[in-house]
């Protein structure tokens, strides 16, 4: 019998092993994407500055005209 219970409590220890692998992975993956998502977030911010100073410039030099 305690034979039988150590095959269960290893099969159990293996399938908490690779929930733990599948779960690490999926954190890295998802890790992955919120970090490319914030820094898309961020150029997105600066080059939307970019352009209103762009467009600032570019009326106030056709109102001086």
């Amino acid at each position: 019998m305690s034979d039988e219970n150590n095959f269960l409590i290893q099969d159990l220890e293996n399938k908490i092993d690779l929930l733990i692998k599948r779960f690490n992975e999926q954190k890295g993956i998802i890790d992955s994407y919120v970090h490319r998502e914030r820094e898309w977030k961020k150029n997105k911010i600066l080059l939307g500055k970019e352009i209103a100073v762009l467009e600032k410039k570019l009326n106030y030099k056709n109102n001086n005209e």
